[in-house]
C-alpha cells in the first residue's frame, strides 16, 4: 500500500486515530517533563505504571474505586430525583420558582468545600455524608438545565394537542419530555461529573476510604506517583459516567440517530 492511499484511509477515518495519537503525545509531553523534576515533584508514567501495579497487587485500589463509584452514583441519582420533578414544578409555575429561587440560588453559591465539613459533622464519617455532598454538587446544573428543558417546549405544539383533545398526561409523554430530553440530559452529564467533585471533596473533609482518601494519605507521605495513579482513577470514573449517560441519551433519543 502506497503512502498516498495511507493519507486518504487517515483523513476518512481521523476521529479513530485522535485519540491514540492525543494520548501518544501526552504521555512523551510528560514523560519529557518528568525529566527535569524530581520523583516526588514530577514522576514519569513509568514511576506511575510501577506504583499502579504495586498498588493494584495489593487488591487496594479497587476497593477504593468502588467507594467513590458508589458515592458519586448515589448521590447522582439523589440529585436526579429531586432536581427533575423541581424543576418540572418551577418551569411550570412561576409563583413558585419566585419562593425557591433565591434559596436555590443561594445554597449554590455556598462553596461545596466550606459545606463539606458541616456534612461530615452532621452525618458522620460514613458513605451518608459523602452522597449528599455529590448530590448538592450535582444538584444545581441538573435542576437549571431542568428548567430551561421544560420551559423550551413549543406553546403552539402545546395548543395543538389540547385541540386534539390530549390530556395532561399525554402532553406530559408525548410532547414536554421529548422536547426537553436534549436540555436535560446535557444536564445530566454535567451533573454526574461533577458528582464524582463532590465525592471526593467529601472524602477530603473526612473519610477511611475513597480515592479522595487516597489523594490524602499519599499526600502525607509524599507518595506523588500514587497520587497519581488516584487521578487518573478518578478521570477514568469521570469518563465512564459521561460514557453512560451519552449511551442513555443514544438509546432514549432515536430521533437524534435518525437525524
Amino acid at each position: 500500500m502506497d503512502k498516498k492511499r495511507i493519507l486518504q484511509i487517515i483523513r476518512r477515518n481521523y476521529e479513530y486515530f485522535s485519540l491514540p495519537l492525543g494520548l501518544l503525545l501526552f504521555l512523551l509531553i510528560w514523560k519529557t517533563a518528568a525529566g527535569f523534576y524530581a520523583s516526588f515533584i514530577l514522576p514519569s508514567p513509568v514511576e506511575v505504571g510501577t506504583r499502579f501495579q504495586e498498588f493494584q497487587r495489593q487488591g487496594l485500589l479497587f476497593r477504593h474505586f468502588f467507594v467513590t463509584f458508589l458515592e458519586a452514583f448515589a448521590g447522582f441519582c439523589l440529585a436526579g430525583v429531586t432536581a427533575l420533578p423541581l424543576s418540572y414544578l418551577l418551569a411550570r409555575n412561576t409563583f413558585l420558582e419566585k419562593i425557591f429561587t433565591p434559596y436555590i440560588v443561594g445554597l449554590q453559591a455556598v462553596p461545596i468545600v466550606a459545606l463539606a465539613p458541616l456534612l461530615v459533622i452532621w452525618f458522620g464519617f460514613g458513605i451518608t455524608s459523602k452522597v449528599l455532598i455529590a448530590a448538592l454538587t450535582a444538584f444545581f446544573p441538573i435542576l437549571t438545565n431542568g428548567v430551561v428543558g421544560f420551559r423550551g417546549t413549543d406553546r403552539r405544539f402545546r395548543e395543538m394537542m389540547a385541540i386534539m383533545g390530549a390530556g395532561r398526561k399525554t402532553v406530559f409523554f408525548k410532547l414536554e419530555i421529548p422536547s426537553a430530553l436534549p436540555v436535560l440530559f446535557g444536564g445530566l452529564k454535567m451533573g454526574m461529573t461533577l458528582s464524582v467533585i463532590g465525592a471526593v471533596v467529601g472524602e477530603f473533609a473526612g473519610a477511611g476510604r475513597g480515592l479522595g482518601y487516597l489523594v490524602n494519605t499519599a499526600r502525607g507521605s509524599f507518595d506523588t506517583p500514587l497520587i497519581f495513579v488516584a487521578l487518573l482513577a478518578l478521570a477514568v470514573l469521570g469518563i465512564s459516567f459521561y460514557l453512560f449517560v451519552s449511551l442513555v441519551e443514544y438509546l432514549t433519543m432515536p430521533w437524534k440517530r435518525r437525524g
